[in-house]
């Protein structure tokens, strides 16, 4: 009986070496995490373009603009599918026109005159700026072309040159233009027989200059029959003189120094400016030169003084608009 006591023992003790010493049990497979799906990025969307009208007015630059608009009835015109291409003219621009002129326009009896002005500002079709600068020329929406021309790298419609391009709309184009363009037949300054002198007159940008030329008593010459080439300092030109200069330049006891500046800035002969960046220096009717130099597409006489705008035609001459006073040497 012992001895079986012991056998089963043994046995037992067997067992739980062997079931020790087995193979331990394999982990059932954790499943892998599948990959989230990336979502598509949304693109962003288009910014809504609104007519040239709505786009003017909220720009702010040209309130006077939007009220000749209004008073010409041809806001729904240009809120139309269009398109239009429109030279428009900023608030100062239209300050920049005679004293009580945009009143005037404005005025109910006045509005075919007004309607013509603004067409002669609209050209048909979105013609954008790499278009205009091939151009010479565009029949506005008044059935009168408008001149460009590309100068100095900058680009001029009529007289006025464009400051900002492209500012598309839904139904066209913006261009901005830094003058008012008035159609041919509005233009009676611009007549055959008008003179350098009624150009700075008509111009309105040349006040200053065209006082000195009363108190010197130089009207009547560059009124002559000349030819003469005039670089014509502007209103601006003339108040960044030092404070007072200008004022005691027209008073009579210093009438022959305001002669002799005044006619620092003429030369004899019609100049254009194609002959003009030809040259290195001109002899001025006062018998004093002043230096001409071409430096990045630009001109300027005795080296500061800029040329800003080229080539405004009278029948006795030719204007050049410069930035500064030039003054004769000491």
């Amino acid at each position: 009986m012992k001895r079986f006591s012991m056998f089963a023992m043994l046995l037992v003790t067997a067992s739980l070496v062997l079931a020790a010493c087995g193979p331990t049990a394999t982990p059932a497979p954790t499943a892998m995490p599948q990959p989230t799906a990336m979502s598509e990025p949304t693109a962003a969307p288009e910014p809504v373009l609104k007519d040239i009208v709505d786009t003017a007015v909220e720009d702010g630059r040209f309130t006077s603009l939007a009220a000749a608009l209004q008073a010409a009835e041809l806001v729904d015109t240009l809120k139309s599918e269009g398109e239009f291409t429109v030279f428009a003219p900023t608030d100062e621009a239209f300050a920049a026109l005679p004293a009580g002129t945009l009143d005037e326009l404005l005025k109910p009896e006045n509005k075919q005159s007004l309607t013509d002005i603004l067409l002669y500002h609209v050209v048909p079709g979105k013609v954008m700026a790499s278009d205009v600068t091939a151009l010479t020329s565009a029949t506005t929406v008044l059935g009168q072309d408008v001149a460009i021309k590309a100068d100095m790298g900058d680009v001029y419609i009529n007289d006025a040159k464009v400051i900002l391009s492209d500012i598309e709309t839904s139904n066209g184009v913006i261009h901005v233009i830094d003058a008012v363009i008035l159609p041919p037949a509005d233009e009676t300054a611009v007549e055959e027989n008008s003179t350098i002198v009624d150009l700075a007159v008509a111009d309105g940008r040349f006040t200053t200059l065209v006082a000195a030329l009363q108190a010197a008593d130089l009207v009547e010459t560059l009124s002559g029959e000349g030819p003469f080439t005039v670089f014509a300092p502007t209103d601006e030109a003339f108040a960044a003189l030092p404070a007072g200069t200008a004022e005691d330049l027209l008073l009579p006891e210093n009438k022959q120094q305001l002669t002799d500046i005044l006619l620092y800035h003429v030369v004899s002969g019609k100049v254009m400016a194609a002959d003009v960046t030809a040259l290195t220096s001109a002899t001025t009717v006062l018998g004093e030169d002043i230096t001409i130099k071409v430096q990045d597409g630009k001109v300027f006489l005795n080296d500061t003084v800029e040329v800003i705008i080229t080539d405004i035609e009278a029948p006795n001459g030719v204007i050049h608009v410069i930035d500064a006073v030039l003054l004769p040497p000491q």
